[in-house]
């Protein structure tokens, strides 16, 4: 079934990792990248579109830099992606227009999609430059990134980009053949998992960490990738980047690597931004009968079903919506700040306005802006 998935897409981000492009020893692997920029440029001769999030920079920045290990200083990190991202892009651009086609570069951080119209305009930036034939290659803006506003790795990267051009299928391109169900490394018997249709957490715990410091991941993050994007509608397939014509391969209708199946989204894009994009900068309790209400009959959520409050947010921000039990089972964006939320929780709406003098909003998340997560 997976199959007639695959050869039916359109519109394919491809995350590419840090080994396949660079090492930080050899600096970066330019025919590698050639064969790549060849291969992508075939898939875009069969109509379809194709958005690359490429990692490399920081290693190639350290190769370029003769740094003799792998910063660990966030500085230190910014100035080698600094040196190495106009490395990456220049080699990627030789190697496309050696096929007459045509890259762009852009840089983003978690705050660039957490803001609403940038979120658009970059969804409109993308979907024009497919519409020219131009190839987008991502990268996290490193040079600027910081905890607060980074996505992490280039996996979370992927899968919410995947959201943000509405794509037909992430493909994420690493040095291993896929998800096995041991350690290849410890065990070479171990079998490879050709198809994962739901990801639990026995899927979970069959991830690694990364074995080298170049990769900020490992199998990890590739799972997390997976089931965000799933969240999103879009499935997943992880391929060794290393096996030439890899994805082509799979585009054809002949699989490698695992493939990680998706359900059709209910939300809609709206929707699935605030509840997969936005970070939670708080938490609200509710009681079992506001719980009901906004699972079970798609209400608004008011003041009087709010049993607690945590965190520090304004009005706008987003925050997470939990069972007695701790439980998250929505997120929305809240008209109140938390310290207005502490003096109104558990009131009744003629309350309300004796407290604070005026009712601004009658509902502490509107439907409207309230989706119900996983």
């Amino acid at each position: 079934m997976h199959q007639q998935v695959l050869t039916a897409c359109k519109r394919v981000v491809v995350k590419i990792g840090s080994s396949l492009v660079a090492s930080s020893n050899g600096g970066l692997r330019l025919d590698r990248i050639g064969r790549l920029a060849k291969e992508f440029g075939g898939l875009q001769a069969q109509n379809r579109q194709l958005v690359l999030v490429s990692s490399g920079a920081i290693v190639a920045g350290i190769s370029h830099l003769a740094l003799k290990t792998y910063p660990h200083e966030v500085p230190l990190q910014q100035a080698a992606a600094a040196v190495g991202q106009s490395r990456l892009v220049r080699a990627y651009e030789m190697a496309f227009e050696e096929s007459g086609h045509k890259i762009a570069q852009i840089l983003l951080t978690h705050q660039d999609l957490a803001d609403r119209r940038r979120f658009l305009n970059a969804r409109h930036t993308l979907t024009t430059l497919l519409k020219l034939g131009v190839i987008p290659i991502i990268n996290e803006n490193d040079t600027v990134a910081v905890e607060e506003i980074r996505f992490g790795d280039n996996d979370s990267l992927a899968g919410q980009i995947a959201h943000l051009v509405d794509a037909d299928l992430l493909v994420i391109l690493s040095d291993v053949d896929g998800l096995y169900e041991k350690d290849p490394h410890l065990d070479p018997a171990a079998k490879l998992i050709p198809m994962v249709s739901t990801i639990t957490k026995q899927i979970e715990n069959l991830a690694g960490a990364s074995r080298t410091q170049t990769s900020r991941g490992g199998m990890v993050t590739k799972i997390q990738a997976a089931k965000q994007a799933g969240r999103f509608g879009v499935p997943t397939l992880l391929l060794n980047g290393e096996t030439p014509d890899a994805l082509g391969q799979a585009l054809e209708g002949n699989p490698n690597g695992t493939f990680f199946a998706s359900k059709q989204s209910s939300l809609t894009t709206r929707k699935q931004w605030i509840a997969f994009t936005l970070r939670p900068k708080g938490e609200i309790m509710c009681d079992e009968g506001a719980v009901a209400a906004l699972v079970l009959r798609g209400k608004s959520l008011l003041s009087s079903g709010i049993l607690n409050v945590k965190g520090t947010f304004l009005a706008g921000d987003p925050v997470s919506c939990t069972t007695q039990e701790g439980i998250v089972f929505a997120q929305g964006l809240c008209n109140y700040s938390a310290e207005t939320l502490q003096r109104i929780k558990g009131k009744q709406t003629s309350e309300i306005q004796q407290l604070l003098g005026a009712l601004e909003y009658e509902e502490v998340i509107h439907r409207d802006n309230l989706a119900l997560t996983p």
